[in-house]
């Protein structure tokens, strides 16, 4: 009876570690075929391909439009910085609005400078500079390096265009690394008019909402003949790897002081209309974009007060100014796109306290931002969000058709 218990427990034991390496190499093989599936779908920007771009710019002289959205690989390391340890003759960079770091206020001046970090000479193309033809005239290779977030007010596109003219007008080749666009599963919003709303936030005749990477829009640009004298640039998008129009991408950096974080980013597309107002967007706290008041109890119970932060401390609406209004800070991203709610339902609390005809504080610039004059009178005369958005479907539906000409990526629609 002995022998037969012991008999059965040493099978039972060699069955189970039989078992348990049986399981165990399983497991390894379903790790190994996650962690490869994880590793085959990781997204690469066009400047995390290192290998694709170098062999363009050896023995090259070499100029770059960049910022601190300029990073590569998981390590975060500045494009400049790896340019230079692959020795790379880069002979300048150009730096948009907020600078070549990302720290100077939205609309201040960038003055051209040296880089501290690298001793590389800093050219503003963030308003006029008049040498900016005779520097990109004294390289062979003009790289384009910017984070975009998908909105036509967005500064840095129309910091692309400007580029893409040099480099046309005297015969340069453009290399875009492209870069996921954070909204890029949407198209919405009007498509700008005529030129009269043509500034730098509402330089190109796209929609508010434009569903393009920066290496899409180029295309766009190029293929429609938007550059002076229909000038065509010598174009290389490096595209992003293992990324669609339907796959969700939150930044590894801040594009700019007032986008924080990946809410801020979505919510950016409703709420910077409010630039044409008085209206707090939260600039001057620690929820920029993501909050909404003003100096009157009947825009609601939520109170902030917009103070001074790093990178904003001018032009802070209601600075020092106890403001009520709404929280969106625990808004769902994933359904936080483009919407006139906002806007229009802050208008009608206006009305109500007597203010409507205030609330448009700055209506010369509220219509470059809608890129036309019929929002606000839209607006203002009580028409519901879906009438508003009927009105410009047909500009939409044909900015949709031209816009499927130059997608990269599978589109989300």
């Amino acid at each position: 009876m002995i022998k037969y218990i012991l008999t059965f427990t040493i099978a039972s034991i060699l069955f189970t570690q039989a078992s348990c390496t049986q399981r165990s190499s399983k497991t390894k093989k379903v790790f190994e075929n996650t962690t490869a599936t994880k590793h085959k779908t990781q997204i690469l920007t066009g400047a995390d391909q290192i290998d694709t771009y170098l062999p363009l710019l050896k023995g090259k002289k070499v100029g770059l439009m960049g910022n601190q959205t300029s990073i590569v690989g998981p390590e975060k390391k500045h494009l400049v910085d790896v340019l230079m340890a692959h020795n790379i003759d880069l002979k300048f960079a150009f730096a948009p609005e907020h600078g070549f770091r990302g720290s100077i206020e939205r609309g201040e001046k960038v003055a051209n400078d040296v880089d501290e970090k690298t001793g590389l000479p800093l050219h503003s193309l963030y308003g006029k500079n008049e040498k900016a033809d005779s520097i990109v005239a004294s390289i062979d290779v003009m790289i384009f390096d910017l984070q975009d977030v998908g909105a036509r007010f967005y500064t840095y596109i129309s910091s692309m265009h400007r580029v893409m003219q040099l480099c046309a007008n005297q015969g340069k080749k453009m290399i875009v690394l492209d870069r996921p666009n954070p909204n890029g599963d949407q198209v919405d919003g009007p498509v700008r008019k005529d030129d009269k709303f043509k500034s730098g936030v509402s330089f190109h005749k796209i929609a508010m909402i434009h569903g393009l990477t920066v290496g899409e829009l180029a295309k766009m640009i190029n293929g429609e003949g938007w550059l002076d004298n229909k000038k065509k640039c010598d174009l290389t998008v490096i595209p992003v790897k293992n990324w669609d129009h339907k796959t969700p991408y939150e930044l590894p950096i801040i594009p700019s002081p007032s986008l924080p974080n990946h809410i801020s980013i979505r919510l950016y597309m409703s709420l910077c209309l409010f630039e044409g107002t008085d209206i707090s967007v939260g600039r001057g706290t620690d929820w920029p974009f993501q909050v909404l008041g003003y100096p009157n109890p009947s825009f609601g119970s939520f109170t902030f007060t917009p103070g001074t932060k790093p990178g904003m401390s001018a032009h802070v609406e209601q600075q020092d100014n106890l403001c009520y209004g709404i929280d969106l800070r625990k808004e769902d991203p994933k359904k936080s796109t483009f919407t006139l709610k906002y806007l229009i339902d802050f208008y009608h609390i206006a009305e109500k306290a007597g203010m409507a005809d205030k609330f448009f504080a700055r209506p010369d610039f509220f219509n470059k931002l809608a890129g036309n004059d019929q929002l606000i009178k839209q607006i203002s005369s009580g028409l519901t969000e879906d009438q508003i958005k009927e009105s410009w479907k047909p500009e939409l539906d044909a900015y949709k058709k031209m816009r499927k000409r130059y997608l990269l990526y599978a589109d989300f629609e």
